[in-house]
């Protein structure tokens, strides 16, 4: 009687922590089930304009070998049925969401006027605790290649099911995010008509984050990345870069680097002089023009007195300096010019 009491005993308690295992269990799966349904659920909220009364700012995700990445679309109001609209592809720095860049660089505003899609890709925090993009990881674990697989991944989702013209569309980056869009540019550059660096590294002068750090300031003196059989340097896209004159965080010599790297990439590219540019208040600008022929291939702004920031951007954001010249105009109005020049719109 007494061992079968005993047996009861340990029956109740072999139970009771069944029960307890089986509920934590259950528990921790339901939380990596939310986690993992929150980007559906996202997808599934009501589309909320930047713009206020203007447009849609469509959530999205990308999916592919190498993972995921979120995305945010602006689509701006009154899209006709057959029009196609270009497609500017930006990409954030370290720090910053799809939503806060949006926000600093107002390209909605323009998008909204001018008639364009924004496409703004987002890193994932576990790929990078900043949320920069791995622009440096080429040759080791080469998540660069594999986020630049995913940014192609969201360009054709949203290619696909939005009125997107192929033959114009524009990558923008901005610091990490400017290094990743110049290094997609030379992986792809069928894909893109005109690329645009903002405070970025080129492409090839770092190759781990300890190597980042050094060439973000200055001190690396690697060869840039060079022309490939694949992506021969004459179908690289024109490249507008724009560089900050106080910058510490990005040197400006990366800035120039990237200029003479795009200019010297199997090109007879020769700078002309530069000229000084100011509108109103602004910072002062030096502009210089790397030209072949009659052609531009690079166009280099220097802007006076700016830090580490989106040039022209929001006043209260942060990465955002509102006293430089507006860096979207000119994005933009760069993108345009190489499609007109192209017969693409």
């Amino acid at each position: 009687m007494a061992r079968r009491r005993a047996f009861d005993v340990w029956a109740r308690m072999f139970q009771r922590s069944l029960t307890a295992i089986t509920g934590s269990v259950l528990r921790e799966s339901g939380r990596q089930v939310t986690r993992a349904m929150k980007p559906l659920r996202e997808m599934s909220l009501p589309q909320r304009p930047l713009v206020k009364g203007s447009g849609d700012w469509i959530p999205g995700v990308a999916l592919g070998p190498t993972g995921a990445r979120r995305f945010r679309l602006y689509r701006p109001p009154d899209v006709k049925f057959g029009e196609r609209l270009p497609l500017m592809v930006m990409l954030h720095g370290c720090g910053q969401t799809a939503d806060s860049f949006a926000a600093s660089t107002r390209m909605n505003r323009i998008a909204s006027r001018e008639r364009f899609l924004v496409l703004y890709p987002e890193q994932d925090r576990l790929a990078n605790a900043q949320g920069c993009w791995n622009w440096f990881d080429t040759t080791k674990l080469r998540r660069a290649q594999g986020e630049a697989a995913l940014i192609l991944k969201a360009i054709d989702q949203v290619c696909l099911l939005h009125p997107v013209d192929r033959g114009r569309v524009a990558l923008v980056g901005l610091s990490a995010g400017a290094s990743m869009a110049s290094l997609l540019a030379t992986l792809h550059p069928e894909r893109f008509k005109a690329v645009v660096m903002h405070s970025g590294v080129p492409p090839g002068k770092a190759h781990s984050a300890i190597s980042a750090l050094g060439a973000m300031h200055g001190r690396r003196a690697t060869v840039p990345l060079k022309a490939t059989p694949q992506t021969p340097s004459a179908s690289w896209p024109p490249l507008l870069v724009i560089h900050g004159a106080a910058d510490t965080v990005v040197s400006l010599e990366n800035g120039r680097a990237a200029a003479q790297m795009w200019s010297d990439a199997g090109r007879t590219a020769h700078a002309r002089p530069g000229r000084t540019v100011r509108r109103g208040k602004r910072y002062p600008m030096t502009v210089t023009d790397f030209k072949e022929g009659r052609r531009t291939v690079v166009t280099l702004v220097e802007v006076d007195r700016l830090g580490h920031a989106w040039s022209g951007g929001a006043g209260k954001q942060p990465f955002s300096d509102a006293q430089g010249p507006d860096a979207s105009r000119l994005a933009w109005a760069f993108a345009a010019r190489q499609f007109r020049a192209h017969g693409a719109g």
